[in-house]
């Protein structure tokens, strides 16, 4: 049975940032990710989303708002991969609380 998901908020992921603690994989598609998104993050978006191409160690997922990374997350676990935290208020979240964005 895969592992509850995990939400995080903001603060959760500036702190993983700051400490250099995972990577970010924005789950959106690349037109959304090309107009900004969160610094470092990484785009996989879930319309190709291949759980096997995540990188090793701690990931977050993120998205828009929160629904399409908890979905990457499901996919993720179904596929054997210890992966279960993402940005439940995603881009909108960050953005709108304006924190930087890298384009």
């Amino acid at each position: 049975m895969p592992a509850p998901v995990v939400d995080l908020d903001r603060n959760d992921v500036k702190a993983a940032l700051a400490s250099g603690n995972g990577t970010i994989i924005d789950v959106r598609e690349p037109a959304e990710f090309a107009a900004g998104h969160i610094p470092g993050s990484v785009n996989m978006p879930l319309s190709e989303f291949d759980p096997h191409a995540l990188p090793e160690g701690r990931v977050i997922l993120s998205c828009a708002a929160g629904i399409r990374s908890e979905r990457a997350a499901l996919l993720a676990q179904a596929a054997g991969r210890d992966v279960r935290e993402h940005y439940k208020g995603g881009f909108k979240d960050w953005i709108g609380a304006g924190e930087v964005v890298e384009w």
